[in-house]
């Protein structure tokens, strides 16, 4: 039985993509770390802040004490919110980060997939509902942050996913390099 020499490098831990494919992957795991950021950011602002959120100072005018002055476990249950949101959006930038840093760097196209759909499915399922005018933010300062970071993760799968497939094109079918 013939083993593809480029096959089996590919899943071990000492394959490389090129230059194109590595900026690529830095990007992404780059973009994972934003995220994560992001989440503290979320979550330092649910204990420390005096707003809601990062970008939300009232909601409609009403601010977090005026709502604790009405009923406490209405900020309760907004503050239990938004940990368990921050908490998503961390694990979920670590998950990103790790799997770049780890997989898509050495050319796994698995990890390269399931770190674009973990952004995809979070960002698809958080970002419409900002559309809906349901309360006032401050765009930059509230979804800024992460459309930045989901421009770099952009690049940086697009350009690790050239590199997956230029690295695979290197070597014909029945070519078996150090051979």
């Amino acid at each position: 039985m013939s083993v593809d020499r480029a096959t089996v490098e590919q899943h071990e831990t000492d394959y490389e993509l090129g230059r194109g494919g590595r900026s690529g992957s830095v990007l992404m795991a780059l973009a994972g770390i934003a995220f994560v950021g992001y989440g503290m950011v979320f979550l330092a602002r649910t204990f420390f802040g005096t707003g809601f959120e990062l970008g939300v100072a009232t909601l409609n005018g009403v601010t977090p004490a005026d709502l604790n002055a009405i009923d406490p476990a209405v900020m309760h249950y907004i503050n239990h919110l938004h940990v368990a949101t921050a908490a998503f959006i961390i694990t979920t930038g670590i998950a990103i980060a790790a799997l770049s840093w780890y997989g898509v760097r050495t050319g796994q196209l698995w990890a390269w997939a399931t770190a674009v759909v973990g952004a995809v499915v979070g960002l698809g399922l958080a970002l419409p509902m900002h559309y809906m005018e349901l309360f006032t933010y401050s765009w930059t300062s509230h979804l800024g942050p992460i459309y930045l970071a989901t421009i770099v993760f952009v690049v940086g799968a697009i350009l690790a996913y050239q590199g997956m497939r230029t690295s695979n094109r290197a070597f014909g079918p029945d070519e078996n390099p150090g051979e």
